[in-house]
C-alpha cells in the first residue's frame, strides 16, 4: 500500500530576498510535513526595504503550471499569494473551478514596505473571481479595509469588517489578522460564514520589525494543515502557533523589514534533541564526581545554547545543575533544572561570543577556582551588575587583553568560575581537568 504523502500548491509570486512569496510558502509547507508545489505568478525583484521591480507571468503560464501538478501529482490544498491582474485572477479562478480543491486566499495587495503588488483594477476581480472560490481568506486590517469598505480601529470594526466579507464575497472563513490592530496581544478574530460564529485566536505581540512574509507563513500553515486532513479549525490554531514562532524567531536581515522564520517550527525542536543528546554523551563521565562541584544553592552546572537565531532568549539554552547530573536525571528532563545563573550567564556568554556554545559554572567554591588558575586559561574580573552583565564585559575586557576567549572566568564579585567552550564535549573535558 503507497503512503499518502499530503500535497499543497502555492500561487504566488516570487520575492527575490527570500522572506515571503513562495519562498515562505514552501518553507513552511516543508516545515509542516506536507509536499510543495508551485504555480509563479510574478517575479519580483525584493529585498528587505522594498519592491524594485516586478514581471507578470502570462496567464496562460500559470493556468498551465496549476493543470500540469494536478492532473498528474494531485492537490489536496493551495492558497494564493500575489495575484497583479484580473487576467491572473480570471486563469487561476479557471483552473480552481476545473480541479475542485479546497483554496486558501491571502489577498496581498501591498508589500510589507507599503509598494504596491496587485493593480488598482484587479481589486474588484479579486472580489468577483477569487474570493467567492475561498475556504478560508487571510486578509490583515488594511486588506479587509479595502475588501470591507469598514475602517478597522478595533476589534469591534473587525468584526464587522469580517462579518461584510463573508456576506457579500461569500467565502467560508473569514480571518481578520491583528497585527495592525494595536494592543499588548495580536488577537486573530475568525468568522465562520455558515454558523455566524466569531471565535478569537491571541498571542503576546512581538516587538520587533522583522514581520516580513507574516501573511504568506500564516496562510500557507492553514493550507499545509487543510492538506494533512486537519479540520479547518485545528489547522488556524495551528497556523497561529507556527506564526507566532515564526516571528519571534524572526531573522535581522537587511535594513529594513527582516524574514520571519518558518523554519523554527522544527529547528528548534531538532536543534533541542541534538543538544540533549550530546549533554547526555558527555555527562556520564563526569556524574561520579560532579558532587565535588555542587553548591549548597545548586546554582552551578552545564548551559548548552541552540544555534543562532536560537540562542537569544532563555528558552535557546539548556541546562542541568551539578545536582541534576549526579541523581542521573533523565536526559529529557535537563532543560527544565533550576537554573537561573546558568540562563543569564549563558545569555551573556552566547550572545557575545558566537562560537561559545556551552559553558560551566562552578559557584562560590574556592578550591576549584584554584585549581582553574593553575590548569586553564583563566581570566579574573572585578565588576558589577547580574551575571549576564558581568560575563559580557569580562568577555569584552578578556578579548582586549588576552587577545582570545578565555578557557575560564573568575567571576569575583560572585564568586563564580565561568568554564567557557565551543561544544559541551570541551567544556567537560575541562571539567574533567579539574576535577583529576
Amino acid at each position: 500500500m503507497t503512503a499518502r504523502i499530503p500535497k499543497a500548491l502555492t500561487i504566488a509570486g516570487l520575492d527575490s530576498g527570500g522572506g515571503a512569496g513562495i519562498t515562505a510558502d514552501l518553507k513552511t509547507f516543508h516545515v509542516m510535513g506536507v509536499y510543495g508545489m508551485v504555480a509563479l505568478t510574478a517575479v519580483t525583484a525584493q529585498n528587505t526595504m522594498g519592491v524594485r521591480a516586478v514581471q507578470e507571468v502570462d496567464p496562460s503560464i500559470v493556468e498551465a503550471q496549476i493543470d500540469a501538478v494536478a492532473e498528474d501529482i494531485g492537490v489536496d490544498a493551495a492558497k494564493t499569494g500575489m495575484l497583479s491582474s484580473s487576467s491572473i485572477m480570471d486563469a487561476v479562478a479557471h483552473a480552481v473551478k476545473k480541479w475542485g480543491f479546497p483554496l486558501i486566499v491571502d489577498p496581498v495587495m501591498y508589500a510589507k514596505s507599503g509598494d504596491p503588488l496587485m493593480r488598482p483594477e484587479a481589486m474588484e476581480t479579486l472580489k468577483r473571481v477569487i474570493i467567492p472560490l475561498a475556504k478560508v481568506v487571510t486578509p490583515n486590517a488594511p486588506e479587509a479595509e479595502h475588501l470591507s469598505g469598514v475602517k478597522i480601529r478595533n476589534l469591534d470594526d473587525a468584526r464587522e469588517a469580517a462579518r461584510r466579507i463573508a456576506e457579500e464575497l461569500h467565502p467560508e472563513i473569514v480571518i481578520v489578522k491583528g497585527g495592525h490592530i494595536g494592543g499588548p496581544e495580536s488577537v486573530d478574530l475568525v468568522y465562520f460564514r455558515d454558523t455566524g460564529e466569531f471565535r478569537e485566536l491571541r498571542a503576546p505581540r512581538i516587538n520587533t520589525r522583522n514581520t516580513h512574509g507574516t501573511g504568506c507563513s500564516f496562510s500557507a500553515a492553514i493550507t499545509a494543515g487543510l492538506a494533512k486532513g486537519m479540520d479547518a479549525w485545528d489547522a488556524i490554531r495551528q497556523a497561529k502557533e507556527l506564526i507566532t514562532m515564526a516571528i519571534q524567531y524572526s531573522l535581522p536581515l537587511g535594513h529594513g523589514h527582516g524574514p520571519v522564520n518558518p523554519m523554527s517550527w522544527i529547528e528548534v525542536k531538532a536543534y533541542t534533541y541534538d543538544a540533549l543528546n550530546d549533554l547526555g554523551m558527555v555527562l556520564s563521565s563526569i556524574a561520579g564526581k560532579v558532587h565535588e562541584l555542587a553548591d549548597p544553592q545548586d546554582n552551578g552546572g552545564i548551559a548548552v545554547a541552540l544555534p543562532q537565531p536560537y540562542m537569544a532568549s532563555p528558552s535557546g539554552i539548556i541546562t542541568v545543575t551539578w545536582k541534576g547530573i549526579e541523581m542521573g536525571l533523565p536526559i529529557n528532563s535537563i532543560r527544565h533544572s533550576n537554573s537561573g545563573k546558568l540562563v543569564r550567564y549563558g545569555l551573556g556568554a552566547f550572545t557575545k561570543q558566537l562560537g561559545l556554545r556551552a559553558l560551566a559554572v562552578v559557584s562560590g567554591l574556592s578550591n576549584v577556582t584554584a585549581k582553574a588558575r593553575v590548569k586553564l586559561s583563566t581570566y579574573e574580573y572585578e565588576g558589577i551588575g547580574d551575571e549576564t552583565t558581568q560575563i559580557s564585559n569580562a568577555l569584552d575586557n578578556a578579548t582586549k587583553a588576552l587577545g582570545k576567549v578565555p578557557e575560564a572566568i573568575h567571576v569575583k564579585s560572585l564568586n563564580d568560575l565561568v568554564i567557557l567552550g565551543k561544544s559541551v564535549a570541551s567544556v567537560v573535558n575541562k571539567v574533567n581537568l579539574l576535577l583529576g
